[in-house]
């Protein structure tokens, strides 16, 4: 299975998944290393909380998976409607991350008290709610 990992540099797994422009894209399987099967760069326009579903195919459809540092309630919904799962994760190593949700270990997200009511109002006036 494919699962993209949201990142500021290609080397850390980024934050807010909803905003993010870079990805890794791993292909993984339980009990296996995940492998890097590619970089994507999403446009402005591509990116989850721009895009709209009805613009047709996106970059990192068929993923079954989205890691990142944090993630908003509606990019939460967002990705479930479109067949994926949203996970966030204090784990910084993007490797990392992907085996421990194979392993259904994940490392949890830091506290964001201010990040998650931030985030609550951003959702309150986006279009994927």
């Amino acid at each position: 299975m494919r699962v993209a990992v949201a990142t500021p540099d290609y080397q850390t797994v980024g934050g807010h998944a909803g905003q993010a422009r870079r990805w890794l894209v791993f292909e993984a399987a339980p009990g296996r290393t995940p492998t890097l099967a590619g970089q994507v760069e999403l446009s402005k326009e591509q990116v989850f909380h721009h895009w709209r579903d009805e613009a047709g195919a996106h970059p990192l459809d068929g993923i079954a998976a989205v890691i990142a540092a944090s993630a908003g309630e509606g990019f939460l919904r967002r990705m479930e409607k479109r067949g994926g799962v949203a996970v966030m994760t204090g784990e910084t190593d993007p490797a990392a991350a992907v085996a421990a949700w194979c392993a259904d270990a994940v490392t949890p997200p830091r506290p964001r008290p201010i990040g998650r009511l931030l985030c609550k109002v951003r959702d309150l006036f986006s279009e994927h709610r």
